[in-house]
C-alpha cells in the first residue's frame, strides 16, 4: 500500500481539485482530507458517514472557586494570560500546559479534556472510503487530528485491501503538513507561476527534503505568467523535483465544483486529459 500526499505551500493553488480528481481515476483507494481547518473534499465527494470520533485536543484549566484562595500564584505563572482578574480562565487562551495546577497551594486547579473536534470514516457517492475531520473553532492540536484521519485511512485501506491512500494536505510548511507528510512515499506540491506561489513552492521543497520525500510539482494555470512557470521549473529541476503537470488556466474546476463534481467526472477536454496525463506520470513513480 502507498501514500500519496498532495500539498501546496499556500492555499487555494487547487490541491483538493487534483486529488479528487486521482480518485477517480484511481482503481483501489482511500481518500484522507488532511486539511482538518477547511476540509472540503466532501463537499466534491458527497459521503455518508459511516462512524464518528471525539476528538480530544489539549487539557483546558479549571479553577474551583470553592478552594480558590485568590493567592495570584496561577495568574502571575501563566505565560498565556489565560487566567483573568476574577481567576477564571479564559478557555481559548489555555494552552494546557498545567503550570497553574503545579503551582497551585490550595488544590484549586484540575485540567479538563476538551472535546476538540471530530473524526468521521465515510463512503462517498463513487463507492470511495474517505476519511476526514473537522476541527473545532479556534482549536489547536491540528497536527493531532491529522493523525487520527490517517491513522482511520491506514485502517480501511488495510481492511479493504486498497493499493494507495490518496491525502489531501493543508496548506503551507508548519506542523500540519509535518504531520501530513511523516511517513508517506511520495509527495505532489501543486503551485502557481505567482511570487507568493514561488516562494511557498520553495519552502515546501525544504520541507520535503528535509524528510527525505521524493516530491513532484504539478504548476496549476502556468499560462497566466509563463516567465514564472518557467522559474518554478529551473527550481523544481535544482530541487530533484520532476514537473509532472502543467494546467492552464480554465473555468472547469469551479463550474464542476457548483454542481458538485469533480473536474474529470464533468468534463472531457484539454485540461482533463493533462490531469489524466499527470494521474498516469505520478502512477509510474509510485509504481503502482
Amino acid at each position: 500500500m502507498k501514500q500519496l500526499a498532495i500539498i501546496s505551500g499556500k492555499g487555494g493553488t487547487g490541491k483538493t481539485t487534483v486529488t479528487s480528481s486521482f480518485a477517480v481515476l484511481a482503481n483501489n483507494a482511500v481518500v484522507a482530507d488532511c486539511d482538518v481547518d477547511a476540509a472540503n473534499m466532501h463537499l466534491l465527494l458527497n459521503p455518508q458517514i459511516l462512524s464518528k470520533h471525539d476528538f480530544y485536543g489539549l487539557s483546558v484549566a479549571s479553577i474551583d472557586n470553592q478552594l480558590c484562595t485568590e493567592c495570584g500564584l496561577c495568574k502571575k505563572h501563566c505565560r498565556f494570560d489565560a487566567i483573568n482578574d476574577n481567576f477564571c480562565v479564559e478557555s481559548f487562551q489555555c494552552e494546557g500546559c498545567g503550570v497553574c495546577k503545579y503551582v497551585c497551594p490550595s488544590d484549586a486547579i484540575s485540567m479538563e479534556t476538551n472535546k476538540a473536534g471530530e473524526a468521521y470514516e465515510s463512503i462517498t457517492r463513487l463507492g470511495l472510503l474517505l476519511a476526514h475531520a473537522k476541527l473545532g473553532i479556534g482549536e489547536d492540536a491540528s497536527g493531532k487530528l491529522i493523525a487520527v484521519v490517517r491513522e482511520i485511512a491506514i485502517r480501511m485501506a488495510e481492511e479493504n485491501k486498497a493499493d494507495l491512500i490518496l491525502i489531501d494536505g493543508p496548506p503551507g510548511t508548519g506542523c500540519a503538513v509535518i504531520a501530513t507528510l511523516t511517513g508517506v512515499d511520495l509527495a505532489l506540491i501543486v503551485t502557481e507561476p505567482t511570487i507568493s506561489g514561488i516562494h511557498d513552492l520553495e519552502r515546501a521543497l525544504e520541507v520535503t527534503s528535509h524528510f527525505n520525500i521524493p516530491a513532484l510539482v504539478c504548476i496549476n494555470k502556468y499560462d497566466i505568467n509563463e516567465e514564472m512557470a518557467r522559474e518554478i521549473e529551473a527550481m523544481s529541476n535544482s530541487h530533484n523535483a520532476m514537473i509532472v503537470g502543467k494546467l492552464p488556466f480554465n473555468k472547469i474546476p469551479t463550474e464542476a465544483m457548483i454542481v458538485g463534481k469533480t473536474v474529470v467526472e464533468y468534463a472531457s477536454n484539454t485540461f482533463t486529459s493533462n490531469i489524466e496525463e499527470m494521474w498516469s506520470k505520478v502512477k509510474e513513480v509510485l509504481k503502482l
